[in-house]
């Protein structure tokens, strides 16, 4: 009896608080998150370390900790940065997407073609390139400006590292999406788990809040304090 009067005396004493963390894990749940990116699929708009500000009801508002969708929201649009639960295994990943439903993707020798229009390409330098890990700038890498939907990003090649250079054409089929990393040669994308359901994105990612360099003790990168990711 003591250990009931004890628990409900402390639920009483911390009601605020409790009320705060209950309305914070929902906000995160349906609104808005933040997560950390741990790989560097998404080199060099994204580099390991980053923690990135999520946007979850920009596709649809959905009921908390769940997958049901109250609204339909906006539909991805080619080049935005989207986070979903992968078709493989569930994993959680950020990637862009590329292909749309209905379209019709190709890729020859890191170049992508849309409906049968080759995309923009030219080369380009990346101001995160010092922020990488040390062990992907020793590789030979290269950048290029990939324009997609009118707007230009970085992607980065790898040259070296043995991947998925070619595909295609295949047809996006309805209600899913084509997506790769901006690391072409060092991202589980598309190309090996498949399509990306419409309804297994959770949201796109816009910015980074901050962003921790394990290979420096952890220290905070300054210049990508609130940075945004094009």
């Amino acid at each position: 009896m003591q250990l009931r009067q004890r628990i409900r005396h402390l639920l009483a004493a911390n009601k605020s608080l409790l009320i705060f963390f209950a309305l914070m894990m929902i906000f995160r749940s349906a609104v808005a998150d933040w997560m950390v990116v741990p790989t560097g699929s998404m080199n060099p708009t994204i580099v390991e370390g980053d923690r990135i500000f999520v946007d979850k009801n920009v596709y649809g508002w959905r009921v908390p900790f769940t997958t049901l969708r109250l609204t339909d929201g906006k539909d991805p649009q080619r080049g935005d940065i989207v986070i979903f639960d992968s078709p493989e295994d569930g994993t959680t990943l950020v990637k862009r997407v590329v292909g749309l439903p209905g379209e019709r993707v190709e890729m020859r020798d890191e170049h992508l073609l849309i409906d049968g229009v080759a995309v923009e390409y030219h080369a380009d330098s990346a101001p995160a390139d010092a922020q990488l890990p040390h062990a992907t700038r020793a590789q030979e890498h290269r950048y290029f400006a990939e324009k997609l939907a009118g707007e230009a990003h970085a992607i980065m090649l790898l040259p070296a590292r043995p991947a998925a250079r070619s595909f295609g054409p295949i047809t996006v089929p309805a209600g899913e999406y084509l997506v790769l990393g901006d690391s072409r040669d060092n991202s589980k994308d598309s190309r090996y788990i498949g399509f990306v359901p419409r309804a297994s994105i959770v949201g796109r990612a816009f910015g980074v809040a901050y962003s921790l360099d394990a290979e420096r003790w952890y220290r905070p990168r300054g210049d990508r304090l609130l940075a945004p990711l094009n």
